[in-house]
């Protein structure tokens, strides 16, 4: 067993010893409170990490308990993240940022923070948008409240966005490791067989459409419910009156993109960890990890997940998808001043 400083340097992916103590260590990574940008910077060696998967404060109009920045000012703010996410990225490695989208104040529109912030990580680091993800929330409530429920102008918004970059056009990555089970429709082809033929499309669907690969390879459309309500960290949280982490991505989403991207003992790096989930995942899936967390009570909490009472497995169950207008009423009015005022109560 290593020591625990040889733990956590092997952790952090640098030789050099430091005098700050982590808040949980494992034989495979650790958790360290502080600023991520200074932490990187005296504990991650270049090119020494394999991904980076976090989910960073959103820039938000409404202020929230686990200090989100304004959206005017959020890509400025985010660049001396960037500047470390580059140097620390192998060649190979990839970036995951789950960010979510911001309502501007007192209007039923939207910021566009988000992709601001991926055109600048792509113009000014040299990133390169492997690919964009959706992460749909089939359990949200509908919110934003006022355009949704009250003056009903909006659908709930109940999608974040997930890129996925990376400092070279060719990252490491296999979809073969994030395998669906096949669907119903699927499974009976592959069962009875398909003739193989021209679609009007102009695709050509060949005999080899009827290989079983033992899965379907999965959209970018990630169908992850986040309703986690009595979990380890919770109870954990709960019996020692620590407050639990509010904006907390469900372990899925990281699982899945480990799972995709990297190989047991690379190197996983969550720089806004919260609750470490990042983390967790990573330690349960045999990679190497380290977390960095300002907030030093998220980490607190988040020993609950490395105590001796197990992870619950990652499980995501399917979800129905309903068309379009399933039960529209097109004799119900439009709302002719799309909003402006709000209605009277009914």
């Amino acid at each position: 067993m290593t020591s625990g400083e040889d733990a956590t340097n092997a952790a952090a992916g640098t030789d050099t010893p430091s005098v700050l103590q982590p808040t949980i260590e494992t034989l495979l990574g650790a958790a360290f409170p502080g600023d991520s940008v200074h932490l990187m910077k005296e504990r991650v060696a270049d090119e020494s990490v394999d991904l980076i998967m976090t989910s960073p404060p959103f820039g938000l109009v409404r202020k929230k308990d686990y200090g989100n920045e304004d959206a005017d000012l959020y890509v400025q703010w985010f660049e001396k993240f960037a500047h470390e996410f580059f140097r620390v990225l192998k060649p190979t490695g990839s970036l995951v940022i789950d960010i979510g989208s911001a309502w501007k104040k007192g209007l039923p529109t939207k910021s566009l923070y988000q992709y601001e912030l991926v055109i600048m990580l792509c113009r000014k680091f040299s990133f390169h948008l492997a690919q964009d993800f959706f992460w749909w929330n089939p359990a949200k409530l509908p919110s934003p409240a006022e355009w949704v429920n009250v003056r009903r102008v909006r659908v709930k918004d109940a999608v974040n966005h997930v890129w996925w970059l990376s400092r070279s056009p060719f990252p490491k990555a296999s979809n073969r490791r994030v395998l669906q089970p096949y669907s119903a429709s699927m499974t009976n082809l592959l069962e009875n067989g398909y003739t193989p033929r021209l679609r009007p499309s102009g695709h050509d669907i060949s005999g080899n459409f009827q290989r079983d690969n033992g899965g379907a390879i999965p959209p970018n459309l990630l169908a992850i419910a986040n309703t986690e309500s009595n979990s380890p960290y919770q109870r954990y949280c709960r019996d020692r009156g620590i407050k639990e982490h509010p904006a907390r991505f469900p372990a899925a989403l990281p699982d899945f993109f480990i799972r995709m991207l990297t190989d047991p003992g690379d190197h996983v790096l969550d720089p806004f960890a919260g609750s470490c989930v990042t983390g967790a995942v990573a330690e349960d899936l045999g990679r190497r990890w380290t977390c960095f967390e300002l907030d030093r009570d998220y980490l607190e909490g988040a020993k609950g997940r490395f105590t001796a009472d197990p992870n619950p497995p990652v499980k995501s169950k399917p979800y129905q998808v309903w068309p379009p207008s399933s039960a529209a009423d097109e004799a119900v009015p439009l709302v002719a001043d799309g909003g402006a005022k709000r209605p009277p109560k009914e």
